[in-house]
C-alpha cells in the first residue's frame, strides 16, 4: 500500500515539476500583431450603430468591462489608459494580466496578456462607414497549454469574441 501511494504522489510531483516547468520557461514575443503562427487565432466583426468615438470608450473603460460583458470579471486598469499601462481581468475561468501595446481614440485598441499556459494577443479596430462603426477584432493565442488543447481554445475564443462584440453592441445601441 505505501509502495502505491508513494508512486501516485511521485507521479503528482513530476507533473507538478513539468507545468512549473513550462511556465517558467516559456516566452512569447509581445507585438501590436497577432501572431499569425500562433496555433488558435480568430478574426470577428460587428458593425454597430453608434459612433467609433462611443464604442472606443466603452472598450477603453476597462474597469467597467464586467457591467456589460458578462464573461469578464473583476478588471482593473493599473493606471491611465494609454499604451504600456497593465490591466487585470477575468475571463474563462483565467486569471489574465494584460499590457496595452495600441490606444489610438476613437481608433484602435490592443493588448497582448498572459495567464497560466497562454499567451494572447488582442486588436480592436473602430472604424466609420456610412454613419456606423465597424469593430474588427482580431486575436491570436499561443503557449504549452493552448498546444495541448487547442481544439478546445479554438472554439472558446470564437464564442467568447462573438459573446463580447454582441454584448459591445448592446451596450453601445444604448
Amino acid at each position: 500500500m505505501k509502495m502505491i501511494i508513494y508512486s501516485i504522489l511521485s507521479v503528482i510531483g513530476l507533473i507538478i515539476l513539468i507545468v512549473a516547468s513550462l511556465e517558467m520557461f516559456s516566452s512569447y514575443t509581445a507585438s501590436e500583431y497577432i501572431n499569425q503562427n500562433a496555433p488558435v487565432k480568430t478574426y470577428q466583426q460587428i458593425t454597430i450603430h453608434a459612433t467609433p468615438q462611443k464604442v472606443y470608450q466603452i472598450m477603453s473603460d476597462i474597469d467597467h468591462w464586467a457591467q456589460w460583458h458578462s464573461d469578464v470579471t473583476h478588471p482593473r486598469l493599473n493606471g491611465p489608459f494609454e499604451k504600456g499601462s497593465s490591466f487585470d481581468w477575468k475571463s474563462g475561468g483565467l486569471t489574465i494580466h494584460s499590457t496595452l501595446h495600441t490606444a489610438i481614440p476613437g481608433q484602435r485598441i490592443g493588448w497582448s496578456g498572459k495567464a497560466f499556459g497562454a499567451f494572447a494577443i488582442h486588436n480592436w479596430s473602430f472604424i466609420e462607414e456610412n454613419g456606423y462603426t465597424t469593430v474588427k477584432v482580431e486575436e491570436s493565442m499561443e503557449g504549452w497549454l493552448v498546444n495541448i488543447m487547442r481544439g478546445k481554445f479554438q472554439k472558446g475564443l470564437e464564442q467568447s469574441l462573438q459573446i463580447w462584440l454582441k454584448n459591445l453592441k448592446t451596450k453601445a445601441e444604448q
